[in-house]
């Protein structure tokens, strides 16, 4: 136990922490060039072991730590060094205080991976949303459509599907029981093997033809790469059965570039289907007019600018609000900023409908960072006056009395 006490509490723990913390941001930086930004945070930062394995095989093996075992170690030899070394005494007050922003800057870094989120939420000129789609995360959907006045939703998550083909989805709160037929990461659809473009003409071996209960038999996919560019998505693709205890009611083909299809069982209408995660809120907001300024004799944007009108019935509001560039709206832990937006004139030439769409940040921990700094700040200023008065104190007593 005394080994493994000065072990976490060593200056040698710290020293290699670093440098695996240099080692990792520089590999990070050379792999997204060819995997991508997403791609390498869940790799090479949001891992406790990054992993190497040969092309086209299932087996992987861990060849150097990740960005969480790293900072969750660095943090461990931060505590326990502030333990066993420093005392709260008056003249080390102001390291005390440093070496606690530090550890509330590791907290808050791993708090804010944990608990933050982004996404989008895209409004037609006229339309009303109540919640916003993720970026990267997707869920199946299976769709009650029976009533009339309101539709029953049930999620699930993308990662029970991509486990393993042949896998089992039965939950009591579900209708049916769903059987993973087949699930590909991100695929291109085509009509048929003519009918590719570009990389789906080249090798027609890779194709694999769609054969469900969807009217989508000549549907060819191809499965591709994951996507390396920050705008471009994954289409997640597969085949579902739907059952009914141990009766098969058919096998549907879901993408998250298709709409859900339906289908009717004992008098009830359902459908399914493959979409971006949603997080829905207690507030809608409804687009009232979508403003795109250009530069007089140019093409470059002056201002996008949404007024928008916010309700929440548990509140009682209903008020008009602006959000353009550099002034998003904060509101219930949630900050809208303005992120894209098809009008003005081009839009309007073309026919086009116009329409405004805000990134959607929550991220509980967003004070950590300030205060961690503002604490490790206020330490080392600290710190300084305290030897500062000291060195001049001393100063003052070896002067020679006159």
């Amino acid at each position: 136990m005394k080994w493994i006490w000065q072990t976490i509490t060593s200056l040698k723990l710290t020293v290699t922490c670093l440098s695996f913390s240099m080692l990792i941001v520089f590999v990070g930086t050379l792999a997204q060039v060819d995997q991508g930004l997403y791609l390498v945070q869940d790799r090479y930062f949001k891992s406790l072991f990054v992993f190497w394995g040969p092309e086209g095989s299932s087996w992987q093996i861990p060849v150097m730590p990740g960005g969480y075992l790293v900072g969750i170690l660095l943090m461990v030899n931060l505590i326990a060094a502030f333990m066993a070394k420093f005392k709260w005494t008056r003249k080390k007050i102001g390291i005390c205080i440093s070496h606690l922003g530090l550890i509330l800057l590791l907290l808050g870094q791993l708090a804010t991976d944990l608990l933050s989120r982004e996404s989008a939420m895209e409004i037609k000129e006229g339309g009303t949303r109540s919640f916003s789609s993720d970026f990267r995360l997707n869920e199946l959907v299976l769709i009650d459509e029976t009533s009339p006045t309101k539709d029953t939703v049930y999620a699930v998550s993308e990662s029970l599907l991509q486990s393993k083909e042949g896998a089992i989805i039965d939950s009591g709160k579900l209708p049916f029981t769903l059987k993973v037929e087949s699930f590909w990461p991100n695929v291109a659809l085509t009509g048929s093997l003519e009918d590719g473009q570009g990389q789906l003409k080249e090798d027609h071996a890779d194709y694999q033809k769609v054969d469900a209960k969807t009217g989508f038999s000549n549907v060819y996919l191809k499965p591709m790469p994951p996507a390396t560019s920050m705008d471009a998505r994954d289409t997640r693709a597969a085949v579902i059965e739907v059952m009914d205890g141990n009766t098969s009611i058919g096998k549907w083909f879901v993408a998250t570039v298709l709409d859900p299809q339906s289908w009717t069982h004992n008098g009830s209408t359902y459908s399914i289907g493959m979409r971006a995660k949603r997080y829905y809120e207690n507030f809608s907001l409804t687009l009232l007019k979508a403003t795109h300024e250009n530069y007089t004799g140019t093409n470059e944007p002056r201002n996008f600018a949404s007024r928008v009108q916010l309700r929440n019935a548990s509140t009682k509001e209903n008020r008009e609000l602006l959000i353009y560039m550099n002034h998003p709206l904060r509101y219930q832990g949630l900050t809208f900023y303005q992120y894209q937006m098809t009008a003005g004139e081009m839009v309007k030439r073309q026919g086009l409908e116009p329409s405004s769409t805000f990134q959607v940040v929550k991220n509980p921990t967003w004070v950590t960072p300030y205060l961690a700094c503002i604490m490790v700040g206020a330490g080392l200023t600290i710190q300084f006056l305290i030897h500062l008065v000291g060195f001049v104190r001393r100063r003052s007593q070896m002067k020679p009395s006159l």
